[in-house]
């Protein structure tokens, strides 16, 4: 019943179109001086036009209702996904370049030219409305002033007890397994967000028919449960969830809007993504790195050359934390523990790398 309202409104307002298309063709004929039935040449041009924009609109009334209710529950949708703070500045922002746009376009309606001067406004009322809810998100650290109560999210009220920003850990840090010695040695404070569809991923993986992955997924579920029961650090579970064809990493993302907390991981890649939004990330591969002994050329110490080098006559050893020793000069002392002189030091992405050369004494044993 309801479908068929709408379709009926639909069609008179078709009507109504042909109604303004009726007057426009009659005010063009009369003023070129084109008669076809010089008595009911208007009544003719009026009930054409209205039974032809009402057929057609009627015709497609079904598609018009669908990609309404459609466009209707995407704009729903991402309104939900959006932090009150960015509705809120949107439509100001809105508003704004609406009040803009009108005051550019009244010159412009004063122009001979209806038709031009009517698509030119609604070009610019177009363009200055986005523009105006564009800036008023992009801009709203800025603007923040405007909304000063930013914990009117019932998601941030979750966490409003703890004055540490709240920890969002992602799957490969988990499965990675280092993140509860970090916690036990008290270097992150919580709480710590375990969201409900990282939950699910890593049961995923645990249920995988590939007996590696699911030996990962079944330790990262049991640092979950060491984390929870042998350490004094809370751990909450984010139920919410967004649209399943939204990859974990961009949900990753939007948790930590919403919460402003900051995601744990050692993805790089998600890492980047994270910077480049503006979401705070702690890196635990980078912690390692940090965390590397400082060598400084001129140094001397003490290692064992495990196996041959890429170049020719070079040896590679190993430091405790895992950092390559390139042992120009090695090859021969292979299996062998000896004293070298360290000449440089190259800082790459996946750590730090050593050269060296054995030092001119005896062998240490």
């Amino acid at each position: 019943m309801l479908v068929k309202a709408f379709r009926g409104a639909l069609t008179v307002c078709g009507a109504v179109m042909g109604i303004g298309a009726a007057w426009w063709i009659t005010n063009l004929l009369n003023s070129q001086g084109i008669t076809f039935v010089p008595m009911y040449q208007d009544a003719i041009v009026y009930l054409l036009c209205c039974l032809t924009f009402a057929i057609i609109v009627f015709v497609f009334s079904n598609k018009l209702i669908s990609l309404t209710v459609r466009f209707t529950k995407a704009i729903e949708k991402k309104l939900q996904e959006m932090p009150l703070t960015d509705v809120i500045l949107g439509a100001g922002g809105l508003i704004v370049g609406l009040f803009i746009a009108y005051l550019i376009s009244f010159p412009l309606n004063q122009i001979a030219l209806p038709g031009v001067s009517i698509f030119l406004t609604v070009v610019i009322y177009i363009l200055l409305g986005y523009l105006g809810i564009s800036v008023a998100i992009k801009r709203r650290d800025e603007l923040s002033w405007l909304c000063p109560h930013k914990k009117a999210s019932k998601d941030k009220d979750m966490f409003d007890g703890y004055r540490a920003q709240p920890k969002i850990l992602d799957t490969s840090v988990i499965i990675d397994g280092r993140i509860f010695d970090i916690c036990k040695t008290g270097f992150i404070e919580g709480p710590l967000i375990i969201p409900s569809f990282v939950l699910e991923e890593l049961r995923h993986i645990a249920d995988s028919s590939d007996a590696l992955k699911r030996n990962r997924g079944r330790r990262g579920l049991d640092i979950l449960n060491r984390i929870q029961k042998e350490l004094n650090i809370p751990v909450k579970i984010y139920e919410k969830d967004f649209d399943d064809s939204v990859e974990v990493d961009t949900r990753l993302l939007k948790v930590a809007r919403l919460l402003n907390g900051k995601i744990i991981t050692n993805d790089y890649n998600l890492n980047k993504v994270a910077e480049f939004q503006g979401v705070a990330v702690l890196n635990i591969n980078e912690l390692a790195n940090a965390m590397k002994p400082i060598v400084l050329p001129g140094e001397e110490m003490v290692v064992q050359v495990v196996k041959d080098g890429k170049e020719v006559g070079q040896g590679v050893a190993y430091l405790d934390d895992g950092t390559m020793i390139v042992v120009d000069g090695g090859k021969k002392h292979v299996g062998e523990t000896i004293g070298v002189l360290v000449t440089s030091v190259l800082q790459t992405a996946a750590g730090r790398m050593i050269f060296a050369k054995p030092k001119p004494v005896d062998k240490v044993s």
